[in-house]
């Protein structure tokens, strides 16, 4: 569902310089301050995760969701220098920092499989940002880094952007603690039916690797907004597929249609985004072939029918495409019905964030739920330890588990029970850094 954006020729992977250091500051800066709540007030303990004793943190919320599916009453999680120590009887735990999160629902942070990092809407304008912009390489990550602050702050505490070049600076600022924002994968650049042939699939596969790609993206389908036809042919898929996986490199496949999606399965590629069009047959290919799905059916549309005026005569954001993401609105919504009841089908969280959307991403697990039919604690688990496992990191993300990152979130009410509890986030830790913590009444 992308614009076409300006050509990139070439990667900047020195984020090192003046200016880098320059923005990197800057934004630190602005947002250390930012957060409705900030770092601390934890009961005896300073600002930013310090402890009675060092490196020592315990959060005694109402309960605790795992993330697997199973949900404890009456247990504390003691976080020590970043990672989850223990979940133990509450109570138990003497001589730390500890939070107080009565009220509250502690899970792992939220994990969004497919945003757009950097895009963002032009100050000067108010509309999406083009090719025409002037904005410097600064000012792109200036922007990915709002952009990622936003998601932090509503509980996003993972995100796979898909992709741009502004993601390697922000993703390696977050990464070395110099920025706040949620871990960050990027595909960097993706490929199109403009790539070429085999031979330059495969030959852009090398060149992501090189530049320090986390993952490959692929369009294989027009956009929905032209009616989601396939773009590229089974040797192409292949021979991008192929490459990524001697790499070591996962590959998601936009693919609106069955056409798409089948090619991309047979490719041994590993996630499909989008698939509005798909009927049962590809849906249980999927499953069969072990790809996980990963549907965008509500935060997508909401968002564009919202900002209408930001996106028309924008590329193929015109009446006629408006009018076909209307039409695609409740298709999309049966094929979602339809993929779960697929026997043994992934369905992961995603939403396809854009320009406007970043920090709303929890509002389309609401949407599954409430209007898709699935199980709250399913949604749940689809957006934390499926999601962890679908980007490879199911054995330290997406779990309230001994030995995993203390990526973890707590949410006023029980979202097992009410979906909507997601939209009410009190508290975020990273890393077992903490980045927000509000009264439980002040939630969201």
């Amino acid at each position: 569902m992308r614009p076409m954006r300006r050509p990139m020729t070439s990667i900047r992977r020195d984020t090192g310089g003046r200016a880098a250091a320059w923005w990197i500051g800057t934004v630190a800066w602005l947002l250390a301050g930012c957060g409705g709540g900030g770092q601390g007030d934890a009961a005896g303990g300073p600002p930013g995760g310090g402890s009675a004793e060092e490196g020592v943190i315990v959060l005694r919320p109402d309960r605790v969701l795992d993330g697997r599916g199973t949900a404890l009453d009456a247990r504390e999680v003691v976080v020590r220098d970043g990672r989850i120590e223990a979940v133990v009887e509450a109570g138990s735990t003497t001589g730390a920092t500890v939070y107080d999160l009565s009220g509250a629902t502690l899970l792992p942070g939220l994990i969004d499989t497919h945003v757009h990092l950097g895009w963002h809407f032009d100050r000067e304008t108010g509309r999406l940002h083009t090719a025409a912009s002037t904005d410097s390489p600064e000012d792109e990550a200036l922007y990915a880094a709002e952009n990622a602050w936003k998601m932090l702050h509503s509980g996003v505490t993972t995100v796979q952007s898909v992709g741009g070049a502004e993601d390697v600076p922000v993703r390696n600022a977050i990464a070395g603690g110099m920025l706040p924002g949620p871990r960050i994968l990027t595909s960097i650049r993706p490929i199109n039916a403009g790539t070429g042939g085999p031979a330059e699939m495969r030959a852009h596969v090398d060149e992501m690797a090189a530049a320090g790609a986390d993952v490959i993206k692929i369009f294989a389908s027009e956009s929905i907004r032209v009616g989601g036809g396939p773009t590229l042919s089974q040797e192409q898929l292949d021979a991008a597929c192929g490459r990524a996986s001697e790499h070591g490199l996962r590959t998601v496949v936009h693919a609106h249609g069955p056409e798409s999606a089948s090619r991309a399965a047979r490719a041994g590629c590993s996630q499909i985004e989008h698939g509005a069009l798909l009927d049962r047959a590809t849906l249980e290919l999927l499953a069969e072939r072990g790809l996980y799905y990963d549907p965008h059916i509500h935060v997508i549309f909401d968002n564009y029918f919202a900002n209408a005026e930001r996106y028309l005569g924008i590329g193929n954001y015109t009446e006629e495409g408006f009018a076909q993401m209307r039409a695609a609105v409740p298709v999309a919504l049966a094929t979602f019905r339809e993929a779960l009841t697929v026997e043994g089908l992934d369905i992961v969280f995603g939403t396809d964030a854009v320009a406007g959307a970043h920090g709303n991403n929890w509002r389309e697990l609401v949407y599954r739920v409430e209007e898709g039919g699935q199980d709250p604690m399913a949604a749940v688990v689809s957006a934390t330890s499926l999601a962890a496992e679908s980007l490879g990191l199911g054995g330290s993300l997406g779990a309230v588990e001994p030995g995993y990152e203390a990526d973890l979130i707590a949410v006023a009410g029980d979202p097992s029970a009410d979906i909507g509890a997601l939209g009410r986030v009190v508290f975020v830790m990273r890393a077992g850094r903490v980045y927000r913590n509000d009264p439980v009444g002040a939630g969201r």
